[in-house]
């Protein structure tokens, strides 16, 4: 099996960044995979602490085959930031898998990724693999496809990474041109073209929801397990876009996935059980508070001063 390099982005979470690595450490295939980590530069003069403390605990690293660390001297923004890393990585090794600073991972993550890149290399429906799944309380398939991309705990190929279009606007056009903002919202459970448009005005800086948006329209598939083996744990008001909330915390499960022959198409039962979960009451304030903000900012622009 040809081991994927993993790619990690840190910042200025020390603690973060070391349960993330250990974590990793503990993954079935760690001893024998690259790890690559990018370091982004203090934003404002405060962090420079806490970032130069990251970067003296990553030089205590070990566990893998290899490391490179890329410490950056100026400030990039996480976007530009994973943009430009995932690109640099991808292009030369043909495949990675992404995590970030607040991502916990089951020691079954690594070899979920690198035996699902290698079953779907030549599957060119299927643009990425995830490993987080929402906390759904009903029964999941082992593995299901959705359209669509996704950003807590991937991997890719080149010819999935290619398919990245990071102009929000030519994005949010094509949508509303082909009528799919509906689809795109998960039948208007959750409000990803309003991310898309709060991107587009500079109200968030997510590349997610355009990788998101890039795939839904190329109608291209991502692989999730049934239970999730990702645990994001940076909602906790320590991070730049997490905010605090627990409602997107999940279990870990401890055991592997069993990769199996599935039809490459969405799963519908999986995206109505989905669709379920973003329409829980506690879910839906997340979203309506989205929206309002949202509706302020737009407010706030054309108004304020």
């Amino acid at each position: 099996m040809k081991l994927a390099p993993i790619t990690l982005f840190v910042y200025n979470r020390p603690e973060h960044a070391k349960k993330t690595i250990e974590a990793l450490k503990k993954n079935k295939f760690a001893k024998e995979s690259e790890l690559f980590i990018f370091s982004d530069g203090p934003k404002k003069q405060e962090d420079t602490f806490k970032v130069k403390e990251v970067r003296e605990y990553l030089k205590t690293i070990s566990g893998f085959k290899s490391m490179k660390i890329v410490e950056r001297q100026e400030n990039l923004g996480l976007a530009k930031s994973i943009i430009g890393g995932v690109t640099e990585v991808v292009n030369r090794y043909g495949r990675i898998i992404v995590l970030e600073d607040d991502l916990i991972t089951s020691p079954y993550f690594l070899k979920y990724m690198n035996e699902a890149l290698d079953l779907y290399e030549n599957e060119e429906k299927i643009i990425s693999i995830h490993g987080y799944v929402y906390p759904i309380k009903q029964k999941l398939p082992e593995t299901f496809l959705l359209k669509g991309a996704d950003c807590w705990g991937w991997a890719t190929w080149k010819r999935g990474w290619d398919l990245f279009e990071t102009d929000g606007r030519k994005l949010l056009a094509e949508l509303k041109e082909r009528k799919l903002t509906k689809e795109f919202d998960f039948d208007n459970s959750y409000p990803y073209t309003q991310m898309l448009e709060g991107q587009i005005n500079g109200f968030n800086n997510s590349w997610a929801v355009c990788w998101y948006a890039s795939a839904f329209l190329k109608e291209k598939l991502t692989l999730y397990p049934g239970e999730s083996l990702i645990r994001n744990y940076g909602f906790d008001n320590s991070g730049t876009h997490s905010g605090n909330n627990k409602y997107f915390d999940t279990k870990i499960s401890n055991d592997p996935v069993i990769l199996e022959s599935i039809n490459i198409d969405e799963d519908q039962k999986a995206k109505d059980l989905i669709k379920e979960y973003f329409n829980l009451p506690k879910i839906k304030i997340i979203t309506i508070f989205m929206r309002l903000k949202f509706y302020f900012n737009i407010l706030f622009k054309k108004y304020g001063q």
